[in-house]
């Protein structure tokens, strides 16, 4: 798996060349065929599950010395792309087995991370996060959901909103309250299971894209955990969670950059075989432009995607900026990229027997979850390079 931690800027390396390979090839013998029945019957992409596990796919970046593969930054991106060119609700199994364990690696305890770890290595297990709350979305230092101590426990309780693969997943790392005084450094972070006693699932929203992740709310009734599940020291969950989104918001860009491009792929098979007025549409010069734009986009995002992945594997100063912008542009170039797919193929783009139309479905997401574009551009502002 590749581990190269010296490259400068992006420059992905030979085996980061053949990750793609690898990948590519699973994604489309794999997880292509079953795309569209996912996303008609809403359901979770089990086929997918399956191959990304057998090919330990799944959570790349689990480091070695806990059982995983120890990919670095853009191995991980690389992988999070191939699947996402795809199938979007597919390319969510690594993008959140990584969101989900990385405060744990960022800041738990050696005897939390061998104890989760090793199961989301192998495949065991899969984890989610809970930041948001009903009432706490862009302002998550506003959350409500508390954690109080008792003795050697904690009690939580609290619901969290937008969880994705909630209930699917064993583990949760969850952001609660425990001191309200201090509002962001009165957050703890905790790892809760899924069949603790009191953790329940509301209903899957009914959503318009990524039909095949289930995204469900996360109910805490009296949650009793044991005090070391706590993810570092008491108060400081929300700077672990912020620390976490620098990274995380890279691989958001790569599932945006891989359905841009899946739909790019698609268009231009399809104005090959398209004829009007007696000649292929890719004659026309108005559609080669589109295509050259939407060509033209996608490779900026994928340099800014991959530079990015490079400062998250080096730990730059900078990454809050990068990761920001990363995510904000690639989401921004997804959404314009699968929506003139969808014009290129005309009637036919609208239909479901085509899948541009899931991909610019799909594609709209990445412009809002882990942080909406409009706070990207706070973030970016309030981190400018210098």
């Amino acid at each position: 798996m590749a581990g190269n931690t010296d490259f400068d800027l992006y420059r992905p390396s030979e085996e980061h060349d053949e990750l793609r390979k690898v990948v590519r090839q699973l994604a489309e013998e794999k997880i292509a065929p079953h795309a569209a029945a996912v996303d008609e019957e809403a359901r979770f992409p089990q086929e997918a599950l399956d191959a990304l596990v057998a090919t330990d796919l799944h959570a790349v970046h689990v480091p070695e010395e806990y059982g995983g593969a120890g990919a670095d930054a853009l191995a991980t991106v690389i992988v999070i792309e191939e699947v996402a060119r795809v199938c979007v609700s597919s390319s969510l199994i690594p993008a959140v087995n990584k969101l989900g364990s990385l405060p744990v690696i960022l800041s738990g305890s050696e005897e939390l991370k061998k104890k989760y770890m090793g199961p989301l290595a192998k495949g065991d297990a899969m984890f989610s996060y809970c930041l948001s709350e009903p009432d706490a979305g862009s302002d998550a230092a506003g959350m409500k959901t508390r954690a109080v101590r008792d003795g050697d426990f904690w009690v939580l309780n609290g619901v969290k909103r937008w969880i994705t693969n909630a209930g699917v997943s064993e583990y949760y790392t969850v952001m609660a309250v425990t001191d309200p005084e201090k509002r962001s450094k009165g957050i703890s972070a905790f790892v809760v299971e899924k069949g603790d006693e009191g953790v329940s699932f509301g209903a899957p929203e009914k959503k318009l894209g990524i039909k095949g992740s289930p995204t469900r709310e996360v109910y805490l009734d009296n949650v009793r955990i044991p005090a070391d599940r706590m993810i570092g020291a008491e108060g400081t969950g929300f700077a672990t969670a912020m620390k976490t989104l620098d990274h995380t918001r890279i691989t958001i860009a790569a599932q945006a950059l891989g359905v841009a491009q899946g739909a790019l792929d698609y268009a231009k098979g399809y104005v090959q075989e398209r004829k009007q007025f007696g000649k292929p549409i890719a004659d026309f010069q108005g559609v080669q432009f589109m295509l050259a734009d939407m060509a033209m986009k996608i490779e900026a995002a994928r340099q800014l995607t991959y530079a990015a992945a490079a400062k998250s594997e080096r730990g730059d100063a900078d990454l809050t900026f990068q990761g920001a912008a990363a995510k904000c542009f690639a989401s921004d170039v997804a959404m314009e990229v699968t929506t003139d797919a969808v014009q290129l193929l005309g009637g036919y783009g609208y239909t479901r027997d085509y899948p541009v139309e899931r991909m610019m479905r799909d594609a709209k997401i990445t412009q809002i979850y882990e942080g909406t574009n409009q706070v990207q551009r706070i973030v970016m502002a309030r981190n400018l390079p210098k």
